[in-house]
């Protein structure tokens, strides 16, 4: 049996963090918890990066931006960012959480929100929201929607509904992730350990959420060095930086695990954003190695000399070695990290790897 010694021998303490060193609060920090999403990684991991690799005011790239993790540590480090992703919740949620924020603006906007709206205006709810959610919730969703209009920072509140609607399906509590049916009568529930009963409104979430995202985009206002990020809503295998790339930090999806715009489902349909499941990489196998490595060509093409591409990933299949070459990069340094913190049923520990490339040397 494997001491403790043996098990860490070769894995890199830096990025590997205990409950008690790293706990929840810290990796969910300001606006990292602005809105619930599967698959990102902890924002210290973008941390010890940006200190190893960048320096202020050069141009930080993440190709498979997601929530906007790499885009927030690096104006947080002082660095100007850049992220792309094809999914348009995903660009919102990263254009919120880099946005800047007047305090009085945000007090009009609560106040606002606070007041009228009924619901029954505008579009009628579709097949997700006819579904799962309970009328009064659905209704308390809709009159929100409405009061948005007319706020200084709508996209925040967008952002605030779509948490709200999260928290207000008909889902188990056990199962937020991916609910595969409504609960529609009492169920054990594995989170509370108790028997537990569907949700029927929405009102009560959306009052904690607005308070909440007023916190936390104020405490991200105190800390930031740099406010300058640049969001582009498409495929990064057809997209460019908006200039010479310093540093790339990215965690691209895992092959068949997540399915990025169906966890989002609810705020597709409520905020009428375009789906682009198509162009998903990682959906599957099949073409995942291919458009990996054009989107790395392209992040490739776009560094400066003496730029590194960090890589995030779970490569259990070991595919990463063949993108690697196909992308025209050469592994400078890999690390292992020990990941033990996931909570709910998905909760596990698992061991993952950061890759450090590099472009090849072109031959005299």
């Amino acid at each position: 049996m494997s001491t403790q010694a043996a098990l860490y021998d070769g894995i890199d303490l830096e990025l590997s963090w205990s409950e008690a060193e790293l706990p929840e609060r810290e990796r969910t920090k300001h606006v990292h918890r602005l809105h619930p999403y599967l698959g990102k990684f902890v924002p210290q991991l973008a941390e010890v990066f940006l200190r190893r690799y960048a320096r202020p005011r050069q141009l930080v790239w993440d190709p498979f931006a997601g929530s906007g993790t790499t885009l927030v540590e690096a104006n947080a480090f002082g660095a100007r960012a850049a992220g792309c992703d094809v999914s348009a919740f995903n660009c919102l949620l990263m254009r919120v959480k880099t946005a800047t924020y007047e305090p009085a603006e945000l007090l009009a906007d609560v106040v606002r929100l606070s007041q009228g709206g009924d619901g029954s205006a505008g579009t009628a709810p579709g097949p997700y929201l006819e579904r799962w959610f309970a009328p009064r919730a659905r209704a308390e969703l809709l009159a929100f929607r409405e009061r948005i209009a007319g706020t200084a920072y709508p996209n925040l509140w967008r952002v605030v509904l779509s948490r709200a609607a999260r928290s207000a399906r008909l889902a188990r509590h056990d199962d937020l992730g991916f609910p595969a049916e409504p609960a529609r009568g009492e169920y054990l529930c594995h989170k509370h350990r108790r028997t537990c009963r569907p949700v029927g409104e929405a009102d009560k979430f959306l009052r904690r959420y607005v308070r909440d995202a007023v916190q936390r985009v104020q405490e991200f206002a105190d800390l930031r060095a740099c406010a300058d990020a640049t969001v582009l809503d498409g495929d990064a295998r057809a997209a460019d930086p908006p200039g010479p790339v310093d540093l790339v930090v990215t965690s691209p999806p895992y092959p068949g695990l997540i399915d990025y715009h169906e966890q989002h489902a609810y705020a597709f349909e409520l905020l009428d954003l375009p789906r682009r499941d198509e162009a998903e990489i990682g959906r599957g196998i099949a073409g995942y190695c291919e458009g990996v490595a054009a989107v790395l060509v392209r992040a490739r093409s776009a560094l400066r000399r003496g730029g590194r591409i960090v890589i995030v990933v779970n490569d259990r299949r070991r595919l990463y070695d063949d993108i690697l070459a196909a992308a025209g990069l050469r592994l400078e340094e890999r690390f292992v990290r020990h990941v033990n913190r996931r909570t709910g049923r998905r909760k596990g520990e698992y061991f993952e790897e950061v890759l450090v490339a590099v472009p090849l040397r072109r031959r005299a």
